[in-house]
């Protein structure tokens, strides 16, 4: 029996080299453009029609989300975001892979969240294809200004990662974590 090849948009979400040129990863794209574009040019004082058009951009949406324009996300439709989303001024989503957003979680302006990566070796980078891995954020999570979130990142419920944080390696919950790369500073207690 003969199987089917996986499209490049499975690949992309399976964690597998990929080419980001496909004709339905190029559409996919573009439709998030046009909804971003909109999104980004309603009025702040229209919070019902930018509810409805988040609505339509991500993949899940929780209740009471406040997204500051300008937003930018590659695809949208792999963001989960859970209840009570904020997100600060100029927050980019690269979301080639599913990214995961718990309840309560707050980002402070600028923080980047990439799923994005190419391969290291510049032999097989210039060939193309790229790499995406799955990020998951917790319940209860703060990630200050100027934070980037790399590729394949897990932070733990209620942590709080510092302003302009680069996080390269899983943070686990209830730590205040900052620095480039990012390192748990100390336990949050009660």
């Amino acid at each position: 029996m003969l199987h089917a090849m996986p499209s490049e948009l499975e690949k992309m979400l399976s964690g597998e080299l990929y080419v980001a040129a496909d004709p339905q990863l190029v559409e996919m794209r573009a439709r998030a453009r046009t909804l971003l574009s909109q999104y980004n040019a309603v009025p702040f004082e229209e919070p019902d029609k930018r509810r409805e058009l988040i609505k339509q951009i991500f993949g899940e949406v929780g209740q009471n989300i406040e997204i500051q324009a300008p937003f930018y996300c590659d695809y949208g439709c792999h963001i989960v975001a859970g209840e009570n989303l904020y997100m600060n001024f100029n927050c980019v989503v690269l979301d080639c892979a599913t990214v995961k957003l718990g309840d309560n979680v707050q980002f402070g302006p600028n923080v980047q969240i990439y799923t994005a990566t190419h391969p290291l070796l510049a032999a097989e980078r210039i060939k193309g294809p790229e790499l995406a891995f799955p990020i998951t954020i917790g319940n209860n999570v703060w990630l200050g200004g100027g934070t980037i979130v790399c590729p394949g990142v897990t932070i733990g419920d209620n942590t709080t990662i510092g302003a302009g944080s680069v996080v390269t390696k899983d943070v686990p919950l209830n730590v205040f974590a900052a620095g480039n790369p990012c390192r748990v500073i100390r336990e949050l207690t009660t």
